[in-house]
């Protein structure tokens, strides 16, 4: 790692103005958005307004605090105990598989109960992954071109991913991928190991797929069911798919409905980005979620895009885009402005984390991608994402801060 520098003055380069105010537009949308996404007349259900969006404000103010936190100490300093963060990270992921520690929710251990607040370790880990890696690439270059410094950290990649795979969080884990490449490929490791491992990866991914949709059970590689009918559903497989072989019609007409079961948040969440228009329907006036067919359990997170798009149309879905390529854009600008390769690397691995979550989430609401449960930054309901991504973006903000001053 890179020796510490002076700054060549001792005046603090002032924060990111751009980046805040987008953060800021986001934050209100957010807290728009997921209280329309609880809206509904009945008076049981107005409580849940105050709950899900009070506690969203709750969560930003938290956030916010971290996030100026984050922008007080140097990120040189914090490198230094980046890889006890990293193993911190790696034992919440395994005491979340504990059953008598890790909550489980919808078939998943993925949240550790405290009662008041449930903590996902998954998503703590992608930023103390970040720093670890952006740690340890900032060696030497020479010593990156060594096959065992690639190893290293491919393993430092290898060892999330997995553990949180395990609990099963598809979604999560896939994001580790896109980050943990393009840190290496900014750290100077070799294109060539790169190539072979996307290559490798992307043959391994193919047959896997191949053998998930088209494979009798019997070759079917192992994986939750739920993830293998959400890939079913994705590549709109035929009802037969969901059946099994030699099925009787009793049992083709249940696979069909199974099938329509498993695809109906995503056909719900294509007619409300549709119903939207230009303009769209107005605030709190989008008849898929007031009227419940697109489920108010997924509604404010994984699907906020959808109630989005709806009730303020193309074109505020645009503007929600513009905001987003308001912070990457900057994170680009102030990884290319660093002082070092330390600070280039964080910049670039937090670039890549908000742009994996924003392009998976807006994704898999039109249908680009499958349903994989990744949160879209900041609109999404959620204390440890939000959390997360403000810490990110202080991150982003503290290299900003300290970048070289000629």
């Amino acid at each position: 790692m890179e020796p510490l520098e002076q700054p060549r003055n001792n005046k603090r380069i002032p924060i990111d103005w751009s980046v805040m105010g987008a953060v800021l537009c986001l934050m209100v949308l957010g807290f728009m958005f997921i209280y329309s996404a609880r809206f509904a007349t009945e008076g049981e259900e107005r409580a849940l307004i105050h709950r899900f969006a009070g506690r969203q404000i709750i969560w930003y103010i938290i956030g916010s605090i971290a996030m100026i936190t984050m922008c007080l100490m140097d990120y040189r300093i914090m490198s230094r105990y980046s890889y006890v963060a990293y193993w911190g990270a790696i034992i919440l992921l395994i005491l979340v598989l504990i059953p008598v520690i890790g909550s489980e929710k919808f078939g998943a251990r993925r949240w550790i109960d405290f009662g008041f607040f449930s903590l996902q370790p998954s998503e703590f880990a992608k930023l103390a992954f970040i720093l670890a890696l952006a740690s340890f690439l900032s060696r030497p270059h020479d010593e990156l071109r060594l096959t065992g410094n690639f190893g290293k950290a491919l393993g430092m990649m290898a060892l999330p991913f997995l553990l949180v795979l395990i609990e099963p969080d598809l979604g999560s884990a896939l994001v580790l991928i896109p980050v943990g490449l393009a840190m290496m490929y900014a750290g100077g490791i070799p294109p060539r190991y790169l190539r072979r491992l996307v290559g490798g990866a992307s043959i391994i991914i193919l047959l896997i797929v191949v053998d998930v949709v088209l494979a009798p059970p019997q070759w079917r590689f192992p994986i939750q069911e739920y993830q293998r009918r959400r890939l079913l559903v994705y590549f709109d497989r035929p009802a037969s798919a969901f059946a099994p072989p030699g099925a009787t019609q009793a049992e083709l007409r249940r696979a069909a409905d199974l099938k329509r079961n498993h695809s109906y948040n995503v056909r719900q969440a294509l007619i409300s980005v549709g119903s939207g228009g230009l303009t769209g329907t107005g605030w709190l006036k989008g008849k898929q979620n007031s009227l419940g067919y697109l489920p108010r359990a997924v509604a404010h997170n994984d699907f906020i895009f959808s109630v989005l798009a709806e009730e303020i149309g193309f074109i505020g879905s645009i503007v929600v885009i513009g905001l987003y390529a308001v912070l990457l854009f900057n994170g680009i600008r102030i990884a290319a402005q660093a002082r070092d390769r330390l600070g280039r690397l964080v910049a670039v691995g937090v670039v890549a984390l908000l742009f994996s979550h924003v392009f998976i989430n807006i994704g898999m609401n039109i249908r680009l991608m499958p349903v994989t449960g990744v949160p879209l930054p900041l609109l999404s309901y959620g204390g440890s994402s939000t959390l997360v991504t403000m810490l990110a973006i202080g991150l982003l903000q503290n290299v900003h801060m300290h970048r070289r001053v000629h």
